[in-house]
């Protein structure tokens, strides 16, 4: 027998109006934003993407929703506008930030105080990016460029601060990759799993696609413990598998992991199995597994709205 499952069609789902929000589009930084922060290694960062994007190397910016969150989407817009950055990926989160900051200029709210009544997340308008998604596995697009094409052309008063939207308007990929039950829209009744899986696989396989271009490339993964190194990892792979079968390789890279955690130590290698870092996945596998063959890394603690506005400074001298 079948075990039981919850049937969504009792859920109330109420209008964003009626949620208060955390953040607000007086969040957002914009580029005279002061910013105080100095590392050594975000002059060799630069320096790298920079000349990937001589060679036309590839320069992914992968990321979690805490970094939308930071409101230095104009700096990444930026970054996009200028070619330092050629493929953005955000978790399943990502993609609800910026929907409802393009649609009413705000978003976030109380776990704290909605998962209590039973209302956090089920909201009206947030919900519609499960209908985007539906349509778009009908027209074998993911999801990235699926969300990106709906803000930037819909009725979106806040399309400006958008990172899909003008990821879409500038032709950059722009990849999402879920975890189907880690989001608030996968509560709502028009939630398709089938669908989402497919969108969110086709991106997937548009990331492996950019990684066949990572030698002399750059790879940042900010923000994002779990997904971003997993995700990375298994597309590498699968990238290198091709390039060895055409005796080439993709070896000679750099990456960089921008998160809040201090790290003590060499970063390069991996701690060992009796440290419990050891099982901090961007440490291991970003910073240490896969650049192991001539790779570089680099590790930049802080606060994303210092850390990401610094990078850009050190972009924008040249």
């Amino acid at each position: 027998m079948p075990y039981p499952q919850f049937d969504r069609s009792h859920l109330i789902l109420k209008p964003l109006r009626e949620r208060e929000h955390n953040l607000t589009l007086e969040s957002l930084l914009t580029l005279d934003s002061p910013c105080d922060f100095q590392h050594p290694s975000l002059a060799i960062i630069a320096d790298r993407l920079q000349q990937a994007q001589k060679k036309g190397a590839a320069r992914i910016l992968l990321m979690g929703a805490h970094v939308i969150r930071a409101g230095v989407q104009a700096h990444l817009i930026d970054l996009m506008e200028r070619g330092l950055i050629d493929h953005i990926a955000l978790n399943g989160a990502g993609p609800i930030h910026d929907w409802e900051y393009a649609l009413i200029g705000a978003t976030t709210e109380s776990v704290a105080k909605y998962v209590r009544t039973g209302e956090f997340g089920l909201w009206q308008e947030t919900g519609r990016l499960n209908d985007v998604i539906a349509a778009a596995v009908r027209h074998g697009i993911g999801a990235g460029e699926a969300i990106g094409q709906a803000i930037a052309q819909g009725d979106f008063p806040h399309r400006d601060k958008s990172l899909l939207a003008h990821a879409y308007r500038l032709k950059v990929p722009a990849t999402v990759h879920i975890g189907i039950g880690q989001d608030i829209i996968h509560e709502h009744p028009n939630f398709d799993p089938a669908a989402w899986g497919t969108a969110s696989y086709i991106d997937f396989l548009i990331l492996a696609q950019t990684l066949t271009r990572l030698e002399g490339g750059v790879f940042l993964n900010v923000g994002s413990a779990v997904m971003g190194p997993e995700v990375y990892l298994k597309a590498l792979t699968m990238a290198r598998n091709v390039a060895h079968q055409n005796q080439q390789v993709i070896q000679h890279f750099l990456t960089a992991v921008f998160d809040l955690i201090p790290i003590e130590g060499d970063t390069r290698q991996e701690a060992p199995k009796t440290d419990p870092r050891y099982y901090y996945r961007p440490w291991k596998t970003i910073l240490a597994r896969t650049v192991a063959d001539g790779g570089e890394s680099y590790y930049i603690s802080g606060d994303h709205r210092q850390t990401i506005p610094a990078l850009w400074r050190e972009l924008a001298k040249s």
